[in-house]
């Protein structure tokens, strides 16, 4: 096959692959889904909306590049409701005007005021904490506070994903709205200092980190903890997982920092009518406690309730600042986090 022909076939099967999403996406009883979220983790809460409403889905898995992929495509784009796992990713959809603001009185009385945009371009379907991983062996600490791990006493003794992650941004964020700029950074000093390494990995790498000895304290989100734990499929994780405690870090206040996986109507939604059905839907306590149990996250709606591993990891006292506010402190706390080079790693 010539290089001109290879390039043929190769855009005729991007072609024909775009197509067969864009074709059941003109059906008038069906809602377009483009999600960060993977579509075996979709499913359940997916057919129980089809089951109780007719309305089928068809799901698009994106695991980077979603916001540009809508914008290109334009008023033509076929994508209906959005799905994010993150604050920045449901920040960034609406930077990037590819959402349409919801005035829908149903959605705002079932997501509290904290977990939805002012302007109603994003809301919160489940939520999860920052926390701390600890040695079940080595740590014996039954509370530790955010600005505890500042300490010197956990020198060498602290691992984490890099800080510009959304993760650690948007923690990084709600610090900046509790303590200020210039507490903040100091904080972070003392964090750097404490690091066993550079910060590296995934969520999941803190983990084993602790379980082969590296270091003692880990920062992650508690549904890796779900995810490790129940993994047949590689299950050396498990022993990951049984080699930890989780703590819930808190503010002055008393309480935790919490993310959001959230939801968005896209802004050329084709099939609008059925969009909102579907965030009508995911916002109610039925779907949210299907929706949480398979992700292994906490439902953001009153009355929900958390699966029992969930509920085994802790009682989650979220944090009242609003995620938009957070959402808002980005920037600066990505400025922050290259100013003290905690990326560096200790010693640097």
């Amino acid at each position: 096959m010539t290089a001109k022909s290879f390039r043929l076939f190769a855009g005729g099967v991007a072609l024909a692959a775009i197509a067969s999403f864009i074709a059941p996406a003109m059906a008038a009883d069906r809602v377009n889904i483009y999600s960060y979220r993977q579509p075996d983790l979709m499913k359940p809460v997916l057919d129980a909306f089809t089951a109780e409403t007719g309305i089928a889905t068809e799901l698009l898995f994106l695991d980077k590049g979603l916001e540009e992929r809508i914008a290109a495509e334009g008023a033509n784009s076929p994508a209906d409701v959005i799905l994010a796992t993150d604050i920045s990713r449901l920040a960034l959809a609406a930077e990037k005007d590819i959402v349409q603001s919801v005035d829908d009185p149903g959605l705002a009385a079932a997501v509290p005021a904290e977990y939805r945009d002012p302007a109603g371009k994003w809301f919160g379907v489940t939520q999860r904490a920052r926390v701390v991983y600890v040695s079940k062996d080595r740590v014996k600490d039954e509370a530790i506070a955010w600005s505890d791990l500042a300490d010197p006493k956990w020198k060498g003794r602290v691992c984490m994903r890099s800080a510009q992650h959304d993760y650690n941004l948007a923690l990084v964020a709600a610090m900046i709205g509790h303590w200020g700029e210039a507490k903040t950074g100091e904080f972070l000093t003392g964090l750097k200092a404490n690091l066993t390494r550079k910060p590296d990995g995934n969520d999941r790498g803190q983990a084993k980190a602790i379980f082969s000895g590296e270091c003692d304290i880990g920062l992650g989100n508690t549904y890796y903890v779900g995810l490790m734990a129940n993994n047949e499929k590689e299950p050396e994780q498990k022993d990951w997982a049984n080699a930890i405690r989780v703590i819930f870090p808190t503010f002055e206040n008393g309480l935790a920092h919490v993310n959001l996986s959230g939801m968005a109507m896209a802004k050329n939604a084709p099939h609008k009518q059925a969009a909102l059905k579907l965030m009508q839907f995911l916002a109610g306590p039925k779907a949210q406690e299907i929706y949480a149990a398979q992700v292994y996250e906490y439902p953001v709606a009153a009355g929900a309730k958390p699966s029992d591993f969930v509920a085994g990891l802790g009682e989650l006292k979220a944090d009242d600042q609003p995620l938009a506010a957070i959402a808002a402190n980005r920037k600066a706390a990505s400025e922050l986090i290259d100013r003290v080079g905690v990326d560096d790693g200790p010693g640097s």
